[in-house]
């Protein structure tokens, strides 16, 4: 999605957003439940992952098309505790289909959504969503530049809103620190 703010070379290369570390496990990716199911049992992959199961509460927030109330889903969390070593809460563990070689091996319709839009992140702020950079990306730095505010604001943006309002449990909660690209509602 934001191959024209980051190319797939550069981010095979750096792998920073594959690797999870214990603190900051509200970062891993969420699966919906059928793909869970598919990573948890014999696939094209050769890798099988375990899962967290959880149902997201019902979410309120408003929306470019007024208030929205969605019931909860489920969906899975890989489980990475087993990879940790140390107690060491800056301790990093990869996620299962990061290869050394490949970078990530999933293919695109396999990918989590939260993968496929980073350095993006859907959050809720208040009652509203918002689409936010994650200040940690090696490759753009602490502030969204000006080409990747301009893809979400020229359409990306959109999509986004509409995937998180017909998946609500991709939607995190705002951590602060990270910069509001885009408010829904405000395009």
């Amino acid at each position: 999605m934001l191959s024209e703010v980051l190319s797939k070379e550069t981010c095979a290369e750096c792998r920073f957003c594959c690797s999870f570390r214990r603190c900051s496990l509200w970062e891993t990716p969420l699966f919906p439940e059928d793909e869970c199911e598919k990573l948890s049992s014999d696939n094209e992959y050769g890798v099988i992952s375990d899962f967290n199961m959880n149902k997201s509460e019902d979410v309120e927030y408003y929306t470019h098309e007024g208030k929205c109330v969605m019931n909860g889903q489920t969906y899975g969390q890989m489980k990475l505790s087993g990879k940790y070593k140390t107690d060491d809460s800056q301790e990093e563990a990869s996620c299962d289909y990061l290869s050394p070689e490949k970078g990530c091996i999933l293919s695109d319709e396999d990918k989590p959504f939260d993968c496929k839009i980073w350095p993006l992140r859907i959050m809720k702020k208040g009652e509203r969503l918002v689409i936010a950079h994650t200040p940690t990306c090696p490759a753009l730095g602490k502030e969204p530049n000006e080409k990747l505010i301009a893809l979400v604001k020229n359409g990306l943006g959109k999509s986004i809103f509409d995937y998180a309002i017909l998946h609500p449990f991709i939607v995190k909660e705002y951590k602060e620190g990270f910069p509001v690209i885009m408010e829904c509602g405000k395009e």
